[in-house]
């Protein structure tokens, strides 16, 4: 079976001391990317717990952590002390109580713990200093473009490893190339990359399980794990978003028309990125604090969520894919003087990329004199559509 990107990266913790922790969307395959870690480890001094089920978390219970873990190491049948103990936990979150017996176990038993969570907002809470240093944390996201060919069986595991952002820039594709991609993008544009997604191939199917996945995202995320009073608030929220992506949001202007204040719609903002809903890009700055106190920019997850929501033209669809292929490779923002001047992408304050359908001269002289007024190393135009004689140019089918 094919296993997740992240898959490789975290396989080389395994022996490390830290826990790992995998977070991420429900249905993005966190539990499918911990099972394939579980079956790569020889030992059979493994265990496997699912705090979605009460009775999987009775053991934890106990109010004496040494009991905790001669229990661990009976049902492990660990013969040998010296004998290293793996302990895999989905869904930790519904067990806050989890991360003191963690760091008990790791410090006295030095006990592996890989584990999962589906939301960052939680897990920050989860994860306080007392594991500073105790800790790996990942984040699994629906599949890059890269993945979705790999998984559809179009293109190598080697090539579809993450490369760095330099050596995708050096690379020059042809026509014949970038045909070969072309439909295959389409289709990453209209459905997204959430795994079960992808691996469907009748496109009505598609679309339920989009709307299952929006469903759960509703009754665990928002109805069990957030302490808002009023759902459909934060349900209207999104579907006001859904116009503004890849526009600056305006919050005075969200809570007038939701008919709340200004604290509640920063607070659902901060709720849907902390539960990897949303993406917040920050105004371009080279100060940390002004980049915080500027207006920010709105973008989806998943695009297949996105249209499953509303409805957004061609130029938001593929200007939010961009951004969230470009996520992989750093941090993202975005420059905007007045409405006038402006840079769609800023890669780690040095690469600027503008997003196009399809991408011209002007267009790049554009984003050239930009970077020179605000010393930008370099500049490139993101284009969906293929333009042979346009230099600095990089396709979304390659990213």
């Amino acid at each position: 079976m094919k296993k997740r990107l992240l898959f490789y990266k975290i396989k080389k913790h395994i022996n490390h001391k830290n826990a790992l922790v995998i977070t991420g969307m429900r249905q993005v395959g966190k539990t499918t990317l911990m099972k394939a870690l579980f079956d790569d480890i020889s030992s059979s001094a493994k265990l496997w717990f699912d705090f979605d089920n009460p009775l999987d978390q009775k053991i934890f219970e106990n109010e004496e952590y040494k009991n905790i873990y001669h229990i661990l190491a009976k049902q492990a049948n660990l013969k040998n002390k010296k004998e290293r103990l793996y302990i895999f936990i989905d869904e930790i979150q519904n067990f806050p109580e989890i991360t003191k017996i963690i760091k008990f176990l790791i410090d006295h038993y030095g006990i592996k713990f890989i584990v999962t969570g589906s939301s960052a907002f939680y897990l920050k809470n989860l994860f306080p200093e007392s594991l500073s240093g105790r800790k790996f944390l990942y984040h699994l996201e629906p599949f890059s473009f890269n993945e979705f060919l790999y998984f559809k069986n179009k293109i190598s595991l080697q090539e579809a490893k993450i490369k760095n952002i330099e050596d995708v820039i050096k690379e020059v594709h042809g026509f014949v190339d970038f045909k070969k991609r072309e439909i295959d993008y389409n289709e990453y544009l209209k459905f997204g990359g959430f795994p079960e997604v992808v691996l469907t191939k009748d496109e009505e199917t598609k679309k339920d399980i989009l709307k299952n996945i929006f469903s759960s995202f509703f009754k665990k995320d928002l109805m069990l794990l957030s302490d808002f009073n009023d759902i459909r608030e934060i349900r209207d929220l999104i579907l006001l978003l859904v116009p503004r992506v890849g526009s600056m949001i305006d919050v005075s202007r969200l809570a007038e028309e939701l008919k709340t204040n200004r604290p509640r719609v920063y607070s659902y903002l901060e709720f849907l990125q902390g539960v990897f809903f949303i993406k917040l890009l920050s105004k371009f700055s080279k100060s940390i604090d002004r980049s915080v106190a500027g207006g920010r920019k709105v973008y989806f997850a998943d695009t297949g969520i996105l249209n499953m929501i509303g409805d957004v033209n061609e130029a938001q669809l593929l200007e939010n894919a961009v951004v969230n292929q470009f996520s992989r490779y750093g941090d993202l923002s975005f420059y905007n003087k007045r409405n006038i001047s402006e840079i769609d992408i800023i890669l780690d304050k040095k690469i600027g990329f503008e997003i196009k359908s399809t991408g011209t001269r002007k267009d790049q002289n554009k984003i050239e004199k930009i970077i020179q007024s605000i010393k930008i190393e370099k500049a490139f135009v993101v284009s969906k559509n293929f333009e042979k004689d346009l230099k600095n140019i990089i396709y979304p089918h390659f990213l």
